[in-house]
């Protein structure tokens, strides 16, 4: 009978010390140690709140925000919410209990890192290699011989500088340019004075700028083509139009106009000189002429403006018989197209 009552109370305490080394801990993952405190591990369920989660534990909803270190009230479904117990933390866990804490604790440490690694102003990522575009293999060339500029030699005419003349307009007058004549009277600014002498050399241009030679390559040679970042934008002036208003270093720009032309007999303007009378050009301006019937070509200039008559009415200029007879005219009123500086467009 003893021997009985001895194996119950052995069964008894068997069964007692089971419950308690592995107590039942309700959709809980594992527990870990708290400074020797039981904290379970809870995994979210739907519709489970802090409330509901301090009803099963008997922990206020509180404190297990505060042990979170979150003030948001809204759980997402499967995240893991610790739960502080005041029981104390027994060393023996089950396998199930110790794999679901080291899988947490890993989680932690590699969430811990991203952020660190995120918010470290050290962090930069590293560059892509840059990749060639393409591989062009150029074959030998032949040296190409530069030829040297031809030499221009043009016998210089003295001309003696009117009263509002300028170097541009004497440009005009003898096709060539300031530049020329600037030089080949070692002038250090461009101003110029009635009765002055310059040297002019009429119908100078700058020559052509000789083309780089071309290097010879005994060799092929192979060229990596890489992408550039930098965008480039030409800009191409072919109409004559853009041209002639383009604004010179002197401030003027080109005009031109075509019209009809009239030569007049005024006692105030001398037939044996070249003059004219123009609605807007200055005084003193010096215009070219061209009569586009006998493709004629003379310079005049401006000596005053004009006012619409029977006789002027619809024309463009007026002339001195002198300017008609340069022209070919042939009638009174005829043709013709100008050009002339402006300091307005």
């Amino acid at each position: 009978m003893k021997f009985k009552s001895l194996l119950i109370v052995i069964s008894f305490l068997s069964i007692n010390i089971s419950l308690f080394a592995r107590p039942i801990l309700p959709d809980s993952v594992g527990v870990k140690n708290d400074d020797g405190k039981k904290v379970i591990l809870f995994k979210v369920k739907p519709k489970d709140t802090y409330s509901s989660i301090g009803r099963r534990y008997d922990v206020s909803p509180k404190t297990i925000m505060k042990y979170n270190d979150t003030k948001k009230e809204t759980l997402t479904i499967g995240a893991i919410v610790k739960v502080p117990t005041s029981q104390p933390f027994k060393k023996s866990e089950t396998k199930k209990e110790k794999s679901a804490r080291l899988k947490l604790e890993a989680e932690e440490a590699s969430a811990a890192k991203k952020h660190k690694h995120k918010n470290t102003d050290e962090y930069t990522p590293d560059p892509a290699p840059e990749k060639p575009v393409a591989v062009v293999t150029q074959p030998p060339v032949a040296r190409a011989v530069q030829q040297p500029a031809p030499e221009v030699n043009i016998t210089p005419t003295q001309y003696k500088v009117s009263a509002g003349e300028t170097l541009y307009s004497i440009s005009k007058r003898f096709n060539t340019t300031v530049d020329d004549i600037t030089k080949q009277n070692n002038l250090t600014s461009t101003t110029v004075i009635p009765d002055q002498i310059l040297s002019v050399r009429a119908g100078y241009h700058e020559p052509p700028t000789a083309p780089a030679p071309i290097v010879a390559h005994n060799d092929t040679q192979a060229i990596v083509a890489k992408r550039d970042s930098t965008l480039m934008t030409t800009s191409i002036r072919d109409s004559a139009a853009e041209r002639r208003f383009e604004k010179n270093r002197f401030g003027l720009y080109e005009k031109t106009e075509k019209g009809v032309a009239t030569w007049i007999d005024d006692s105030s303007l001398d037939p044996n000189k070249k003059l004219v009378l123009h609605r807007t050009a200055l005084i003193g301006t010096v215009i070219k002429i061209t009569n586009p019937m006998t493709n004629r070509t003379t310079f005049a200039k401006v000596v005053g403006r004009f006012t619409d008559n029977e006789q002027t009415k619809d024309v463009i200029i007026v002339m001195t018989k002198n300017v008609a007879d340069s022209l070919g005219a042939l009638d009174k009123r005829f043709h013709v197209n100008i050009s002339y500086g402006s300091p307005n467009e």
